[in-house]
């Protein structure tokens, strides 16, 4: 399998639990670890940030979106190895996701729940079959996830569509998923 692309989706900002930023920085550190690059919205701040640092400090190739009106904003890091630039917000999504083989989830807010629920929403639609990870770091999706178990068990979402999201409670946990998925998908 030639190198896997990973979108990492997750906060602009680092959150108040320093696990959040701890978790971050161990991810993209395992990511150039392995090899992988890491597709993300192209940000020099908070988790994003985080995460695109270390990734870049370990080695690893940085692929990064990022709408034209926050290129100021999110401080476009200038040592991307490639930098699509899009005019919209779903642009933006689309570009990430298409060009990643899975992808993983950090705490973030609402523009990381937002990238959360679209390629859940895909993966239910039978739009891909890329695996989805969830990094419950310190609980903080615990709500989230009972949220999405209330949707199933009161009939709005299949019971299946849980089993389509890997939880994980730190980076190493959600290296060792995404190594075994490929690991499984290669053979």
């Amino acid at each position: 399998m030639s190198k896997a692309s990973i979108c990492v989706y997750c906060g602009s900002r680092p959150g108040l639990e320093p696990a959040y930023l701890h978790h971050a920085g161990q991810f993209g550190r395992l990511l150039a670890e392995n090899d992988w690059q890491l597709v993300y919205g192209a940000g020099d701040v908070g988790l994003m940030g985080e995460v695109a640092r270390t990734a870049r400090e370990a080695g690893a190739d940085l692929f990064g979106v990022i709408p034209q009106h926050l290129l100021g904003v999110e401080r476009g890091r200038s040592d991307l190895s490639r930098l699509v630039v899009t005019q919209t917000m779903h642009e933006r999504k689309k570009v990430m996701f298409m060009n990643c083989d899975a992808a993983v989830v950090l705490p973030g807010g609402a523009g990381t729940l937002d990238e959360f629920f679209e390629v859940l929403t895909w993966r239910q639609l039978g739009l891909h079959q890329k695996p989805i990870v969830l990094m419950n770091v310190a609980g903080y999706w615990d709500p989230l996830l009972q949220m999405l178990e209330k949707m199933a068990t009161q009939g709005f979402a299949e019971t299946s569509m849980l089993h389509t999201i890997r939880v994980v409670e730190s980076a190493e946990s959600a290296v060792e998923s995404l190594a075994r998925h490929f690991e499984q998908t290669s053979k």
